[in-house]
């Protein structure tokens, strides 16, 4: 007897297929594969390997099940190691029970071998997650298939859905969503060939996607309705079909291709909070870099609550909100929700916000800002502000200590009354990690970047403690690796500082002496692009 091995051959190209999957290709007697198997797959099995194609694509003649059920035991009543390869996860649509059940009847020894499915990597690849601790608490994948068979009132209630199959039924799937309640503005992405080198993106809404779609056809794709779809702008950027091709790091996904990735080689050390420092490391580690956290900032709640309640209170006498980072939306809300009011609240009250980053997050929660200063720099605000700014009254949740000093003389300059209420704080570690200091300390860091003015007051203190502490130290190992310093900023005489924008660049340039980098777009992304140039060169 042989052995049939039912294998998932993930979204598309080999890259993605798992460390078991690629063992049993390369030594298969013989193939029988899907339609969706994408051919960069197919290369790893050897020449010797005897092949059948029994791929079902819709209107098109095909296998029976179950003269694929028979073939199956064939091969494996012939001694053969038999490679059953189906698209995505043999378990998600692939109707492996018929399979199994006849292998089983035969006496026939048979193994599953999960594969990453298209209904998780579509999505991904295109930028968008299908969990968020506010957009999607949880999320359903349904075959589009027979669409006439699913329980479409209960779908519709549903933060997130993913349909497979469905290409061909995008119609009738946009109509019973919104008959049973799905706005039409609900964000849709359609991901053709998810996971392939012929991967292609539609983003719209319930409402339009019929017409952006239009006589293409869609066929395979995933389609994801939900809120989620708008992280793809921010995360991505549209018309960009994935991260990797936003960070100009691949010209192809071939098997073995050599990878251009700008930061190959590169350690950056990031010092943004450890709450916020996923997103950025994601970015840099997409780009090639080995990225080391070093968390300068700690954010937590202010001293007390009485101010921004008793603002949230009075609402009504205000004009404008102000919130200049999503440590702002997230404090503010939290504090509205606290008192038992809702984006309802908010009614009549323009809000202006600074970055595309806070504007997402304001977005979570139902809201679309009224003003975003065109280069995301809050100290900006005033000299850009859309209204005339005499005697408007101006909430402005920040953080307690430090901050907006600036936007705020400007703003009362221009004629407005602006109420500055502590949301939320900052504040320094007790102590500098030890992976980071180790990694400074044998001068293994190439940039390090700050995101803020306060991480780089905050870096400067912690690294100059953690020198002097070395200094007295009697740890000869410290000793020997700092006692040739004269001062701590020697340590980064070769280190590229790097800066996401002017404010934090004149910082830098006060406590560090120079700035080597600094972002021309304020954001994550710019700053990530801004030092991947300069690692090429540039």
């Amino acid at each position: 007897m042989g052995k049939a091995y039912l294998v998932g051959a993930g979204p598309g190209d080999a890259i993605y297929l798992t460390v078991r999957a690629r063992e049993l290709l390369v030594r298969a007697e013989v193939l029988i594969y899907d339609a969706l198997v994408d051919s960069s797959v197919l290369e790893l099995v050897p020449e010797s390997c005897q092949r059948f194609y029994v791929g079902k694509r819709g209107g098109k003649p095909s296998w029976e099940q179950q003269e694929i059920n028979s073939l199956l035991v064939e091969q494996c009543r012939q001694g053969k190691q038999v490679v059953r390869l189906k698209g995505g996860d043999p378990f998600i649509f692939g109707r492996c029970t018929s399979e199994i059940e006849a292998l089983r009847s035969a006496g026939c020894a048979y193994e599953v071998v999960p594969g990453v499915s298209a209904a998780l990597a579509a999505p991904e690849l295109a930028g968008i997650p299908l969990t968020d601790p506010v957009m999607s608490r949880c999320f359903a994948v349904a075959s589009g298939h027979q669409p006439e068979e699913l329980d479409w009132g209960t779908l519709a209630k549903l933060e997130t859905l993913v349909v497979l199959m469905g290409g061909r039924q995008l119609g009738e799937i946009v109509r019973q969503l919104m008959r049973y309640g799905k706005s039409n503005q609900t964000p849709v992405a359609i991901v053709k060939a998810g996971g392939t080198k012929w991967q292609e993106v539609w983003t719209g809404t319930l409402g339009d996607i019929l017409e952006k779609t239009g006589g293409v056809s869609l066929s395979p794709s995933a389609i994801i309705i939900g809120e989620v779809v708008r992280w793809r702008s921010y995360l991505v950027g549209d018309g960009v079909e994935s991260i990797s091709s936003l960070l100009n790091m691949s010209e192809n996904l071939g098997i073995g291709a050599e990878v251009a990735k700008p930061l190959q080689g590169k350690t950056v050390l990031v010092t943004r909070s450890a709450a916020q420092g996923g997103e950025f490391r994601a970015l840099l580690e997409a780009s090639g870099a080995n990225v080391i956290e070093m968390p300068t900032i700690e954010i937590g709640p202010p001293s007390s609550w009485e101010q921004l309640d008793g603002a949230i209170a009075r609402l009504r006498q205000f004009h404008w909100l102000i919130l200049t980072s999503t440590n702002g939306v997230q404090y503010f809300f939290e504090r509205l929700t606290a008192q038992g009011k809702d984006a309802r609240a908010l009614a009549g009250l323009k809000i202006a916000v600074v970055g595309k980053k806070t504007a997402l997050h304001l977005e979570q929660h139902g809201i679309t800002p009224d003003y975003i200063p065109p280069n995301f720099v809050a100290d900006s605000l005033a000299a850009t502000f859309p209204e005339d700014l005499t005697d408007k009254n101006i909430l402005f949740p920040r953080v307690e200590t430090g901050g907006r000093e600036v936007l705020v003389a400007e703003l009362t300059a221009k004629g407005a009354k602006v109420e500055e209420v502590p949301a939320y704080e900052s504040d320094r570690p007790a102590k500098i990690d030890p992976t980071a200091w180790k990694a400074l300390k044998n001068r293994q860091v190439d940039i390090i970047t700050f995101a803020s003015s306060k991480t780089v007051q905050y870096f400067c203190q912690l690294v100059e403690n953690k020198y002097l502490e070395s200094q007295d130290s009697a740890d000869s190992s410290d000793t020997a690796a700092t006692g040739k310093n004269k001062s701590w900023p020697d340590l980064l005489a070769k280190v590229c500082v790097a800066s996401i924008g002017p404010a934090t660049s004149k910082t830098c340039h006060s406590l560090l002496g120079r700035v080597d980098v600094e972002a021309t777009e304020y954001t994550l992304e710019g700053l990530t692009k801004a030092i991947s140039r300069w690692a090429g060169g540039g």
